[in-house]
């Protein structure tokens, strides 16, 4: 059963890719990223992410939208990329703008117990396309692994992490939708793709 979220977790990582991609070639930035996200889903935190955040820092474009949370917490959305597959991709940062150590709330995971036994995530985040008066919950593996960045806990003072969420992709029609994630503000974000 392993070899499927396996699989699942590679064709994610691989939307998120194109999606990173796509921004990097936005950017000039450029450059190989198939290596990189090939380790990227057994280190999403903070080993091989490290050049997504500079990545990221090297645009300096302002974020689709800055949800505020709890304890000097910041979720900075800086792209939301359709892709072929009926996915939307949303890619951001949490950043501590605290002035100490700050835990990311296990809220964020939702309140499903088929999620929650998977450990902190972001499975607990939604999006509401107002205009086809539509809630779209966070993708779920086989196994109820949430497609979202896992392994969530502390963050130390401007300390900031990577992070997805992968949704269905509302109608063609919706260029905007407003994001929730429990503990943090909402926000809505322009879709591009």
């Amino acid at each position: 059963m392993s070899i499927r979220f396996t699989v699942k977790a590679r064709r994610g990582m691989v939307a998120l890719t194109v999606a990173a991609g796509l921004a990097l070639g936005v950017a000039g930035c450029g450059g190989g990223g198939d290596e990189d996200s090939k380790s990227s889903p057994s280190a999403s935190t903070s080993k091989n992410s490290g050049s997504k955040p500079s990545a990221q820092k090297g645009e300096s474009e302002t974020p689709l939208a800055e949800l505020k949370g709890t304890e000097g917490l910041l979720l900075q959305i800086t792209s939301a990329q359709r892709d072929s597959g009926g996915f939307l991709t949303v890619n951001g940062t949490v950043k501590n703008d605290g002035a100490k150590s700050a835990v990311i709330p296990p809220q964020t995971s939702g309140d499903e117990t088929e999620v929650i036994a998977h450990g902190p995530s972001l499975g607990g985040a939604t999006i509401v396309d107002s205009k086809g008066k539509k809630r779209y919950y966070t993708l779920r593996d086989t196994e109820g692994r949430p497609l979202t960045t896992t392994g969530l806990g502390n963050l130390e003072a401007g300390q900031t992490l990577p992070v997805f969420m992968q949704f269905p992709a509302p109608p063609t029609s919706t260029t905007e939708v407003s994001l929730q994630v429990p503990t943090f503000s909402s926000g809505t974000i322009k879709i591009s793709g």
